[in-house]
C-alpha cells in the first residue's frame, strides 16, 4: 500500500514538472558530503567585500536536512531541487560521496516564499545514477537535465527529454547531446527566457580555468551550436558553475571561486551590454560567505532561492529564501543654461541605460530641477531637450552600493538664431518667449532668447524689428488685447535695457485676432501653447 501511494505521489509531482530557467550543481573535487563537515578544497584568502549594492535577508526555506539540498529552478510555481537524501530503504549509496546518489525532487512555494515536503521529481529521469541540476524550455515541454555515468558519479553528461503530450509528466525521447565530449563534465545547464540559448558549464580542454561558463544556440530543430566560451571577462582559472539570467535576459548571475572573491563559491552577476557580458560584480557580505554559495534563481524581481553550506544550516548544503531590499539611490540635479548659469524649466529630461533605451522621463518645472531613482554600479546617459538650446547627453555612473544622492546639474548650450522668411515676411526665428501665468514680464529663462536677438541686432546695425507679441483665445478679447501688449512692451524694454536703440524698435500686440492654430473652441493645451507667442519681425 505504501509503494502505491509513493507512486501516486511521484506522478502528480511529475504532472507539474517541467519549465523554467535553471542552474545546476557539481563541484570540482568538492563532493556532497553526508556529515556537518564542508568539502574541501583550497580556499583562496577572502578578500573584504562591502553589501555592493544589495542587502539580502537570508531566511532558512524550511527544507533543510543533514544531506545536500540545491535549488535547481522553477516548473509552473514549483522550485526543482538536487538532492542527496536517502528514500527508503533501497537507495544506493554513491562510494564518492558516500551518500545516496543524487535525485530530483519538486517542492510547492507557499504566498510566503516557503517551500514543502519534496516529492521525487520523475520516476522517468531519476535513476540508479546521479542526477544533477536541469532546466526548461519557456514552454514547458523540453527539458536538458545533467546525469552522472555508473562508473563515474563525478563526471555529467547532458541530455534532452521531451514531455510527452496530455501525459501526466511522461518525459520521452530521451536522447544524449552533442556538446558532449570525452572526459568532459558539462554541468549546471539553463535555458534563457527566450529559449533560443543554453548556458551551462563543462571543463573542456579549451576552459581557462578547472570549469568555465558556456553558451550554445538552441537550434530551430532542437539541436545546439557549437559551445561558445564565455571568455575571460567572465571566466577566471578558478572554477565557474550555476550560470542563470534575469527574466529580461539583461543580467547574468553564476557561481565562482575567482574574481573578487570572500571565500569558496561566491555569487556575481555581470550585466550584458551591447551584447557583451561586462566586468562581474561580487553580490556582497549580505549574501557571501567565506563559505560557498551557489544555485542562485530569481522567482521575483527581489527575489531568489539560493543554496549555501554555511555553518549555520543542518549540513551539507540548504537551501535559503534570499530577498534583496533595493539599495535607494537618486540622481538630482539642476538644468542650467552654460553661459548666464539661468535655471531652464520646461527642458526634457530623459535617463536611459547605457544602451540607449529610455527608462524615465520628466519635465522641468519652474526651478529647473530633475530627480531619477537610479541602481547602484549602473551605467547611464541623460539627454535632454529643450527650444533654442542644443539637445546634449551627459553619462552618469552610480558609484556608490550604498543609498545615496547622486548631484548631476547638466548645461545646456544655445542653438543660434535664424534669419527666415515667414508668412511672407524675414523674421529672427527662435524659440518661445515665456511668460508668467496672466502677467507681461519676460520669465528669466527668456532671457536667453531675447539675448539672441540683441546678437542679430547689434551684428546688423541697419535692422529693425516689430516685435509682435499674441495670446490664445482663453479669456475676454479686451484683456487678451491689453496683455499681449503689455508682453511686447515687455520684450522691447529688456532690448533696450540691453543696448538697442529704442528707434529701432516698435511693439505690438494683436490679443488673440490672429492665431497660429485657428482651432476656436476646441484648442488642446498644445494649441493655446502655440499661440502664446512673440514674433520678431525685420522691417528694415
Amino acid at each position: 500500500m505504501k509503494t502505491k501511494l509513493c507512486f501516486f505521489i511521484v506522478l502528480a509531482c511529475n504532472f507539474i514538472i517541467a519549465q523554467g530557467p535553471n542552474n545546476s550543481i557539481a563541484f570540482n573535487n568538492s563532493p556532497y558530503n553526508s556529515t556537518n563537515t564542508l568539502p574541501t578544497y583550497t580556499v583562496a584568502k577572502p578578500v573584504a567585500i562591502s553589501a555592493n549594492g544589495f542587502n539580502f535577508d537570508l531566511l532558512d526555506a524550511g527544507v533543510s536536512t543533514r544531506y545536500a539540498e540545491i535549488g535547481s529552478g522553477f516548473f509552473k510555481n514549483k522550485l526543482i531541487m538536487v538532492s542527496s537524501k536517502k528514500i527508503g530503504g533501497l537507495a544506493k549509496i554513491d562510494p564518492n560521496t558516500h551518500e545516496a546518489f543524487k535525485e530530483l525532487f519538486c517542492l510547492d512555494i507557499d504566498k510566503n516564499g516557503s517551500l514543502s515536503s519534496p516529492l521525487l521529481f520523475s520516476r522517468i529521469i531519476n535513476t540508479n545514477a546521479s542526477e544533477d541540476q536541469l532546466t526548461f524550455s519557456p514552454d514547458e515541454n523540453t527539458v536538458y537535465y545533467t546525469r552522472s555515468s555508473k562508473d563515474n558519479s563525478l563526471e555529467f553528461k547532458l541530455y534532452k527529454a521531451e514531455l510527452e503530450e496530455d501525459s501526466h509528466g511522461n518525459w520521452i525521447n530521451n536522447q544524449l547531446l552533442s556538446v558532449n565530449d570525452t572526459n568532459v563534465s558539462i554541468e549546471t545547464p539553463f535555458v534563457n527566457n527566450t529559449g533560443d540559448k543554453l548556458y551551462f558549464s563543462a571543463n573542456y580542454p579549451d576552459a581557462i580555468g578547472g570549469f568555465d561558463l558556456y553558451v550554445s544556440t538552441i537550434n530551430a530543430d532542437g539541436t545546439l551550436g557549437t559551445p561558445v566560451n564565455l571568455g575571460n571577462t567572465v571566466n577566471t582559472v578558478a572554477d565557474e558553475k550555476y550560470p542563470s539570467l534575469s527574466i529580461d535576459n539583461k543580467y547574468l548571475y553564476f557561481s565562482s571561486k575567482g574574481h573578487e572573491n570572500i571565500g569558496g563559491y561566491d555569487l556575481f552577476v555581470s550585466k550584458n551590454s551591447k551584447n557583451e557580458f561586462q566586468v562581474p560584480r561580487n553580490m556582497g557580505n549580505t549574501i557571501n560567505t567565506v563559505y560557498d554559495e551557489i544555485a542562485y534563481f530569481l522567482a521575483a524581481r527581489n527575489k531568489a532561492y539560493v543554496s549555501s553550506n554555511r555553518p549555520n544550516g543542518k549540513g551539507g548544503y540548504d537551501i535559503y529564501t534570499a530577498i534583496n531590499n533595493e539599495v535607494v539611490q537618486f540622481i538630482k540635479g539642476e538644468i542650467l543654461d552654460l553661459e548666464t548659469q539661468i535655471k531652464l524649466p520646461n527642458t526634457i529630461v530623459i535617463l536611459k541605460d547605457d544602451e540607449g533605451n529610455e527608462i524615465d522621463k520628466t519635465i522641468t518645472a519652474e526651478d529647473a530641477t530633475f530627480s531619477f531613482n537610479v541602481s547602484p554600479f549602473e551605467s547611464y546617459n541623460i539627454s535632454t531637450q529643450k527650444d533654442g538650446f542644443k539637445d546634449t547627453t551627459v553619462q552618469f555612473f552610480a558609484n556608490s552600493g550604498s543609498e545615496t544622492t547622486y548631484k548631476k546639474d547638466i548645461e545646456l548650450h544655445t542653438t543660434e538664431p535664424v534669419i527666415a522668411k515667414v508668412e511672407n515676411e524675414m523674421r529672427i526665428v527662435l524659440e518661445n518667449i515665456y511668460f508668467n501665468f496672466n502677467k507681461w514680464n519676460v520669465k528669466e529663462e527668456s532671457f536667453i532668447s531675447l539675448n539672441k536677438v540683441i546678437k542679430v541686432l547689434k551684428a546688423n546695425p541697419d535692422m529693425k524689428l516689430a516685435v509682435n507679441a499674441h495670446t490664445d483665445n482663453k479669456g475676454r478679447d479686451s484683456y487678451n488685447l491689453n496683455l499681449s501688449n503689455k508682453r511686447a512692451v515687455s520684450a522691447v524694454s529688456y532690448l533696450i535695457e540691453n543696448g538697442i536703440s529704442k528707434d529701432r524698435l516698435v511693439s505690438k500686440g494683436y490679443g488673440e485676432t490672429k492665431p497660429l492654430i485657428d482651432c476656436k473652441t476646441s484648442c488642446s493645451d498644445g494649441d493655446l501653447q502655440a499661440n502664446r507667442r512673440v514674433e520678431f519681425v525685420i522691417v528694415e
